[in-house]
């Protein structure tokens, strides 16, 4: 997954390009960067490794040092952005959110015109590299932004950094979101709604699909009108999102405390506890325990102060051993308990098995689990997620060609298994429930989980829980 941010100020923007990038960093773990230009010094650029380090710590000398009225941050799980680009549209940097599913057949395409690409170190095109090569493809950069947005196969949001102003761009059906701040010395856009708001600036405007504006300290200019049809990935509110986002005017901590109120009232379990799988799991623990009036508490804390979210070695043994390690049990809260315990979702499974093994040793009685998600069925196509998998690796599906004992079952078959009201689900969800030593398991429906966002189902991604696009 990754972020960004930008300002646009009459002042010098980088106090605030700093931290309101930074207010990004639960979206990625790997690279992160800055570009800033000033009339005086022009343009500047660093990039850092943050695979172990906060964002702040690595990028603390830069900003003192970096001077520019104009910028640009990114947070990354995969490439080192923003990039600089000298083509005829003049010098540029740009960053970029989304995956690019036809990457290698456009990259072919440019290529066949006698344009390189530097490659990354697995071999691959810096997709944002890519993306400046479509818009320097045509005459000018409205025309070249409104073109890569048309033929990326995926998504792509996107910050372009020149002398004049910021390029600001939405994916064509806002599968992520791009906002706009305001405050008396100019303007910010960025990924996440809130980091602006301790900068001093307010809501401004939110960008709609496949929206473009140039924003300079003076104005925010639409360059080309929104779309009307919009697929706004509905996980950003259930993991991604920190709680105190907004999408779409939607909270992700309404959404959270909605989805365990909707998980609540189907539920027909007494525990003696309710808690969340710290973090994400917890807004939607309260929401359980509000509407059931069984008691939060949280039987275990994750231990944070020297345990960046991405300090994971390659070997898996030794990952899962880390993850538990994480978690330092509270004993009053949980011998001789029956409790309840909500994550954001199952993808694997491993990680939360190893959870429940940690409070069955820690002497707990029961451990009954509710995702806060339908079971996830498809590898998203369409978002970077870091979370993203082989099919053949997610828990339902493994479960799904064990029972059918079929290494491709049909899709008419999956989808039978995605009706929270058939044989089958009931069967596959008895079956996960076993394999990860639950007391019990039960999923949030996707129509509720709809219900909770507030907003119409044809507007909302679910393709990783139905498949549908």
């Amino acid at each position: 997954m990754g972020g960004f941010f930008g300002v646009a100020s009459k002042e010098d923007c980088v106090f605030d390009l700093f931290f309101g990038t930074d207010y990004h960093s639960h979206l990625g773990t790997r690279r992160a960067g800055l570009a800033v230009y000033s009339e005086e010094h022009g343009f500047d650029k660093a990039i850092h490794n943050i695979e172990n380090t906060p964002f702040r710590t690595k990028f603390d000398s830069e900003s003192v040092e970096m001077k520019g009225n104009l910028g640009i941050g990114c947070i990354s799980d995969y490439e080192a952005q923003p990039i600089f680009i000298r083509s005829h549209h003049g010098s540029y940097a740009i960053t970029t959110v989304g995956k690019i599913n036809n990457a290698q057949q456009i990259a072919n395409e440019i290529i066949d015109d006698k344009t390189h690409f530097f490659e990354m170190r697995n071999g691959e095109i810096n997709p944002t590299e890519l993306v400046a090569a479509i818009i320097n493809r045509k005459d000018n950069f409205i025309e070249g932004i409104k073109y890569a947005l048309e033929i990326i196969e995926g998504s792509l949001s996107l910050l372009i950094l020149t002398p004049l102003g910021i390029y600001a761009a939405r994916d064509k059906l806002g599968r992520t979101p791009v906002v706009i701040g305001q405050k008396d010395t100019g303007f910010c856009a960025a990924f996440e709604s809130f980091s602006y708001l301790n900068l001093g600036y307010k809501d401004y405007k939110a960008l709609g699909p496949g929206e473009v504006v140039v924003i300079t300290p003076d104005n925010v200019k639409t360059l080309a009108q929104p779309g009307d049809e919009m697929k706004i990935c509905t996980f950003l509110w259930v993991y991604y999102g920190y709680p105190s986002s907004s999408y779409e005017g939607i909270s992700v901590e309404k959404m959270r405390n909605n989805c365990g109120r909707l998980i609540a009232k189907r539920d027909h379990i007494t525990p003696d506890i309710v808690a969340g799988v710290p973090d994400s799991g917890i807004a939607h623990a309260i929401g359980y325990a509000n509407e059931s009036g069984v008691s939060y508490a949280r039987p275990f804390i994750k231990y944070t102060p020297t345990w960046p979210r991405s300090f994971m070695p390659t070997n898996q043994s030794k990952r899962n051993l880390i993850a538990k390690m994480k978690l330092i049990a509270v004993h009053d809260l949980i011998e001789d308990k029956s409790l309840l315990l909500i994550d954001d979702s199952i993808v694997r499974g491993t990680q939360l098995r190893e959870t429940t093994e940690f409070l069955y040793e820690s002497g707990a009685k029961e451990v009954h689990i509710r995702p806060a998600c339908p079971p996830i069925m498809f590898s998203c196509k369409y978002l970077n997620f870091s979370r993203s998998t082989s099919e053949k690796e997610l828990i339902a599906r493994r479960v799904i060609m064990e029972l059918e004992g079929d290494e491709n079952p049909p899709r008419e078959v999956i989808d039978e298994y995605t009706n929270p009201d058939s044989e089958k689900h009931k069967r596959m969800v008895e079956e996960i429930g076993k394999k990860l030593h639950f007391t019990s398991l039960r999923y949030h429906r996707l129509d509720d989980m709809i219900e909770a966002t507030g907003l119409p189902a044809e507007k909302l991604c679910t393709y990783c829980w139905n498949g549908k696009e």
